[in-house]
């Protein structure tokens, strides 16, 4: 089971959701996003938030059609994307991928970012129309060549990541250590079908990016 939670960011930074769904798919839907996903025609398994950015009308519209609505209040020590993505991590070991999650406010981008590293490990993506975003462990992880998203770019997390190894890639890199602040790994590119990545102690978060908003 994959499940796909849509927050409320920017409209036009969501790629088309519809292209993401499937038979084996859960989608969740938190505060504005829940509206966003019924403007494409997917239902909500489950949908939390304060739904304070929406008029009082449309939140009544929501409880008549989703009786699944979580509602919390608006003074709370988790935001909506935290609550929703704790309840997703005890549902499935699967892949869980987060949309809606970008641009706008940047204390909201940091936050969700954050989230990824509080469940680092896990196979969560960030996902909006030019950007694929994840956070890795140390050990040996394996990346397909994808010429939707060109560049791919690797950024320590911790303070520092050791041994870093590429391998397939443009600008290969064998045993090197990074340290936070580092813009070495910024830009590279797969020159094969997949490629490497290894690193032997760390955090490093991956962003494959496109210069273009025209990702599915």
């Amino acid at each position: 089971m994959l499940i796909h939670i849509v927050g409320g960011g920017p409209r036009h930074l969501l790629p088309d959701l519809r292209s993401y769904d499937g038979d084996d798919v859960q989608w969740v839907g938190v505060d504005r996003g829940t509206k966003a996903l019924l403007d494409f025609g997917l239902r909500p398994v489950r949908a939390f938030g304060d739904f304070d950015s929406l008029p009082a009308g449309e939140v009544k519209r929501l409880r008549e059609m989703l009786p699944e609505l979580d509602i919390w209040p608006a003074e709370k020590d988790k935001t909506d994307m935290e609550i929703a993505l704790d309840w997703a991590v005890r549902q499935t070991d699967g892949a869980i991928r987060l949309f809606g999650a970008t641009g706008g406010r940047l204390d909201h981008l940091f936050g969700n970012v954050e989230l990824l590293l509080k469940y680092a490990g896990r196979p969560i993506e960030l996902i909006d129309r030019q950007n694929v975003l994840t956070v890795h462990l140390p050990g040996v992880h394996t990346v397909a060549r994808d010429d939707r998203y060109r560049y791919v770019s690797y950024i320590p997390i911790s303070e520092t990541v050791a041994e870093l190894t590429l391998t397939g890639f443009k600008y290969p890199l064998t045993n090197c250590h990074i340290s936070r602040g580092s813009t070495l790994c910024i830009s590279n590119e797969l020159i094969q079908s997949s490629g490497t990545f290894s690193f032997s102690e760390g955090i490093l978060m991956m962003i494959r990016s496109s210069d273009f908003a025209g990702c599915p």
